[in-house]
């Protein structure tokens, strides 16, 4: 299949790489020509614009960009996607944005005969290059379907949330839980060691207890408790600070619209918020202990 790519960050590039190992065809376009480089000499096309790939006719064109206004960017206006792809080719975005902002792009893309589906991701970079990736799917269960074995090319759990907008939905909540969840996890495992446990101890109590969740049992943000996750390596890498903010804006931003309170949402975005403002929004999110246990005022 000949599928379009736009975007070769942190997660698209190892997203199209591995639509390459599986056979397909692909024309990449990125503003970073080291990215656009490296994906054509693993076997990519480079287009010179959003507008030539659009033009090449793939039957399948993917973006993942960084925020909503990127998304805008590329879509819409005379020199967008939408301005040169032809009908019948099958949209997918892979980008975090607001749900509001997915449905509008669909509803536009869907008015000149083109099906879209927002499907933003979860699993990191790790997940993207192993191709272990959650997609959280939304758009008609057709388009969804046909889209299916492209997106097991680049993930292992892909699930249909419903119509236009409800991949971004379930992104958003996940977000927002993970945040509070992480939270709530720095603030136990510093009580419990301030407290005279030692947090291998209490991390395994927690881990066979209620209070286990996935910010204890896999990504435990107290030094020294596991190997292999940002904690044990001074916060460096993982998922930063600055892009958890980023998610938290738009659950709350989301939340407004909706009329829905989210009073422990809105307060991690805020502890968030301050931490990113203190300098530390390039360090993983599991950092907020940091801040959590006064080391960072």
């Amino acid at each position: 299949m000949h599928i379009g790519f736009i975007g070769l960050g942190n997660m698209g590039a190892p997203m199209a790489l591995n639509l390459l190992k599986a056979g397909h065809q692909l024309s990449v376009f990125d503003l970073s020509a080291s990215s656009v480089a490296a994906l054509v000499e693993a076997g990519a096309r480079s287009a010179a614009s959003v507008a030539e790939l659009a033009r090449r006719t793939p039957e399948v064109i993917i973006s993942m960009l960084p925020a909503a206004q990127h998304v805008k960017g590329v879509y819409l206006g005379d020199a967008g996607l939408l301005a040169h792809v032809a009908p019948g080719v099958l949209l997918i975005d892979s980008s975090t944005i607001d749900p509001m902002s997915a449905r509008e792009v669909s509803a536009l893309a869907l008015t000149q005969g083109n099906r879209m589906l927002d499907a933003p991701v979860s699993g990191g970079t790790g997940g993207a290059a192993a191709g272990t990736l959650t997609f959280m799917v939304g758009g008609a269960a057709a388009d969804f379907d046909a889209a299916l074995p492209v997106l097991q090319a680049m993930g292992r759990n892909i699930v249909h949330c419903g119509p236009s907008g409800n991949g971004q939905v379930a992104k958003v909540a996940n977000n927002m839980l993970l945040a509070i969840s992480m939270i709530g996890t720095a603030e136990a495992m510093n009580l419990g060691v301030s407290l005279g446990m030692d947090a291998k101890v209490l991390a395994g109590v927690l881990n066979s207890s209620s209070g286990r969740c996935w910010s204890s049992d896999t990504y435990n943000p107290y030094p020294g408790v596991m190997e292999g996750v940002p904690a044990a390596r001074g916060y460096s890498g993982g998922f930063g600070s600055n892009l958890m903010l980023k998610d938290l804006g738009l659950a709350t931003t989301a939340a407004q619209q909706a009329g829905q309170p989210v009073p422990m949402g809105a307060l991690a975005q805020q502890l968030y918020q301050t931490f990113s403002r203190q300098g530390n929004g390039h360090l993983d999110f599991s950092a907020i202990i940091k801040l959590c246990n006064g080391e960072i005022e």
